[in-house]
């Protein structure tokens, strides 16, 4: 039988570096709303889960579906638990979508669902080749999250750090010496599996990079990884909005 999916946008309206991130507006749209629309011409089965009323309004009003969740969700994994429930979804994966990537990809979404053809794959989700044109820096960044994998495409470990150590070089030169991939943060759940990972309790590792993925990975799941070339555009600060307001312009299509 042919698997069903759902994507879930989580959506919180609190944010530390952009309070009410999702209803800044985007080429004459909010966020949220672009970010669903989008994703809607990917997926027949979307929702958006947040714990804030003004998002809530704000999806109802342009004709999204959306569904209230606990403000005590330790992360949007959480939250697409409890919102996978409330809509008594049968859909046998769930697409965790960020509701901060407004240029989110068709070929993402599909090379996501293109793994659970495997049916050993619990959980996936997208790696990108750094281009080493853009520099040593870039790399060192801690807001992006490194990941190797074994030769299957499963994920071996996520960092902050950089990863590999490119040993007998100096650091400038790593980016040449070396294959680097950063991680691209859509994740697909099987549903079953989505529910136990969301029970585990945190792991040392996750705690001290603050990533979610190592958890799972530290009580022995495995997460298959696909790679993507596209471009991402996170929005995490106004000034990310500014730039993603300028490549909109360029690139309207």
């Amino acid at each position: 039988m042919e698997k069903k999916y759902i994507g879930i946008i989580p959506a919180r309206y609190a944010s530390t570096r952009f309070p009410g991130k999702p209803l800044a507006r985007l080429g004459g749209m909010t966020m949220i709303e672009r970010v669903y629309r989008r994703v809607a011409d990917i997926l027949t089965d979307v929702a958006v889960a947040t714990d804030d009323s003004r998002i809530y309004d704000a999806v109802e009003a342009f004709g999204g579906r959306v569904v209230m969740t606990s403000t005590e969700h330790r992360s949007g994994t959480d939250r697409c638990l409890e919102a996978f429930r409330s809509l008594g979804s049968d859909a046998d994966v769930v697409i965790n979508i960020q509701g901060d990537e407004p240029f989110i990809a068709k070929s993402q979404i599909e090379s996501l669902k293109a793994c659970f053809d495997d049916d050993a794959v619990q959980l996936a989700s997208l790696a990108r080749p750094f281009d080493p044109a853009r520099g040593f820096e870039a790399l060192f960044d801690p807001n992006s999250v490194k990941v190797v994998m074994d030769s299957a495409m499963n994920a071996l470990y996520f960092s902050r750090s950089i990863i590999p150590y490119v040993r007998g070089h100096e650091w400038q030169q790593w980016v040449d010496k070396a294959r680097f991939h950063t991680h691209v943060g859509l994740y697909g759940y099987r549903a079953e599996t989505l529910a136990e990972i969301c029970a585990l309790p945190q792991s040392e590792l996750e705690i001290a990079e603050s990533l979610e993925q190592l958890r799972w990975l530290q009580a022995g799941y495995r997460i298959r990884m696909a790679l993507t070339s596209e471009p991402n555009f996170g929005i995490d600060t106004p000034a990310d909005l500014e730039a993603a307001e300028k490549y909109l312009k360029e690139n309207p299509a």
